[in-house]
């Protein structure tokens, strides 16, 4: 059969539809949602791919998710539509983290087919992060786990509406094994609506232009975004480059695990060979393969082109190898409920190999992980449940030119949003003592890197208790050129009669009792350059503006300044010598 050719007017009306629809999706299922990790977050991702399980849009949201639609659809299609198992109306739920679109158990995942005239066309998807979904914690994601059993409730691609009816037995059993019902349910039927915006549209575009004209489009856009790739990775300098890293811990006290890339650059392909890092652990900061991918195509957009429109096409000269069973590519029945700090750390491997020859694209090194709390309790006021889900904001690394950023999220967590603190202290038994830059004068350079926060919870009612996984405890955030690590992520606990525990990275459920803070502390990003290299006048200005102290001014940067008015007195013998 011959390709239909399609006019370039009509290309770029579909192309911009398409954009449209996964737009509409994400606006759907924020706007009908129950739980604040989503409504208030967005910590979810929609978006449309062809019947081959292609990615053609996806709505903005959780970069993390940048590769798990696809797999989620792919793993549909080979269980159901090779079969002709698919019929209008249906809907699979799917969270399996070993395939199938899968990160950890909390994220789950909606399919549906789109049918035109008879035939699957494309499948609208999305995936969301449940308040609940089970588990022996609550919030289900849990940094002690063993097994993947103990992390909740598993939905191994099986037909949640069949032929447009829904399959209540299924329902029943969600609602009986989630603590929070109305919230799990609720975000469900959200997805179920931006699932429908989807189809609705697709088929009005397929009605308006003509099925043949919009499935020729599609595949002239997936060849375009790979012709785009490709032209960028020319612009690349051809080599092999490696970095070598750690995951702190497993969550249960093991570790730290070396993990390590080699990239291969070339004209045509982009080669990422994470094979000898550690085998999977027992903890639960294993990822899936599908999470490794989604992390590094993060990057990999980043280094090619990150204004570029996401679809398959784009990813088409990116290889990514990595062993069985490994810490990257975990098999069942491994658990995965912290499986970001193994995938962002898969991530930000190629980052750090590239970083020192494209220092027009990439930073110094951030913060790196979520930086994860759940919190639970009783509402002090009234007296019911309540369960914090949310990710932290931190310091980015600095680049060339330009200070990092202060108290944004990981890159993982892309265009998302921390919970308000008004919302918090409505919703939840906590009083908000603190959120502020951390201004620990970490990340030293020519440029800074950028601060991360404190955020302080104060607990309203006794017996509540608080499970926070802070990764990039141990292992700082690099430097790039000359410029210093950051400072680590960390939390104490200041108790109601004084005592203070910690610092700690990673700990389960710390039992908090009225009074007590929970005091949360995200690292600094890494700094750029040397630091004696920093102009004076914006050392004084850092110092004014309470990122240094005057202290620090001198011992980094070789700026003496009066305490009192910050100005500036004379350079160190040492900074006279490196940069006169």
């Amino acid at each position: 059969m011959t390709a239909k050719k399609v006019d370039p007017f009509s290309l770029e009306i579909v192309k911009d539809s398409l954009i449209a629809i996964g737009d509409e999706m994400f606006y759907t299922l924020g706007r009908t949602s129950m739980s604040p990790i989503i409504y208030e977050v967005l910590d979810y991702a929609c978006g449309l791919t062809d019947a081959r399980g292609q990615l053609l849009t996806q709505g903005h949201g959780i970069a993390g998710f940048i590769g798990n639609l696809s797999f989620m659809v792919r793993d549909t299609v080979k269980k159901f539509a090779e079969s002709n198992q698919l019929e209008p109306g249906d809907i699979i739920i799917i969270n399996d983290p070993y395939s199938g679109g899968g990160s950890h158990l909390s994220d789950v995942g909606l399919v549906m087919p789109i049918f035109y005239e008879d035939e699957v066309v494309a499948f609208s998807a999305n995936k969301a992060h449940w308040t609940e979904v089970g588990g022996k914690d609550p919030g289900s994601f849990t940094n002690d786990a063993t097994d993947i059993y103990q992390e909740g409730l598993q939905f191994p691609c099986v037909k949640l509406f069949d032929a447009g009816k829904v399959n209540q037995a299924l329902v029943d059993m969600i609602q009986a094994n989630v603590r929070f019902p109305d919230l799990s349910l609720g975000d469900m039927w959200a997805q179920v609506a931006a699932l429908r915006t989807g189809e609705r549209r697709f088929q009005e575009l397929c009605e308006k232009h003509g099925k043949e004209v919009v499935l020729a489009s599609i595949d002239h856009l997936l060849d375009h975004g790979e012709q785009m790739a490709r032209k960028e990775l020319t612009c690349l300098k051809n080599g092999v480059y490696e970095a070598f890293d750690y995951i702190d811990s497993d969550g249960i006290g093991n570790g730290p695990f070396r993990v390590q890339v080699k990239v291969t650059v070339t004209d045509d392909e982009f080669i990422c060979d994470f094979r000898g890092s550690h085998p999977q652990v027992i903890g639960p900061v294993n990822c899936s393969f599908t999470t490794l991918v989604s992390d590094v195509r993060t990057i990999f957009l980043a280094i090619t082109n990150p204004s570029q429109d996401i679809n398959d096409g784009v990813f088409r000269p990116l290889s990514i190898i990595t062993d069985p069973g490994s810490i990257f590519s975990a098999e069942r029945p491994a658990p995965v409920s912290v499986y970001w700090e193994s995938g962002s750390a898969g991530g930000d491997l190629v980052w750090k190999a590239l970083a020192p020859i494209l220092p027009d694209r990439l930073s110094a090194g951030h913060f790196l992980s979520v930086c994860a709390v759940t919190l639970s309790g009783k509402h002090h006021v009234t007296d019911e449940p309540f369960l914090i889900v949310e990710p932290s904001v931190g310091g980015w690394g600095a680049g060339e030119g330009q200070d990092g950023v202060r108290g944004q999220f990981c890159i993982g967590d892309g265009e998302t949003y921390n919970m308000p603190v008004e919302i918090a202290e409505t919703r939840y038994g906590v009083m908000v003592d603190e959120y502020s830059l951390r201004c620990d004068g970490m990340g030293a350079g020519e440029y800074i890197g950028g601060s991360g926060v404190i955020r302080s919870y104060r607990a309203m009612t006794d017996k509540q208790a608080v499970t926070v996984t802070f990764g990039r405890n141990k292992f700082l955030p690099w430097g790039v050129n000359g410029g210093e690590s950051g400072s680590p992520n960390e939390f104490y606990v200041e108790k109601a009669n004084g005592e203070v525990d910690g610092p700690f990275g990673i700990y389960a459920r710390y039992p908090l009792n009225k009074g007590d803070v929970v005091k949360l502390v995200t690292g600094t990003g890494g700094g750029y350059g040397h630091p004696l290299k920093r102009p004076a006048g914006k050392v004084a200005s850092d110092t004014k503006n309470g990122y240094l102290t005057v202290k620090q001014a001198e011992e980094k940067y070789g700026i003496v300044l009066d305490p009192d008015t910050f100005s500036i007195l004379r350079e160190t013998a040492e900074r006279q010598v490196f940069y006169p």
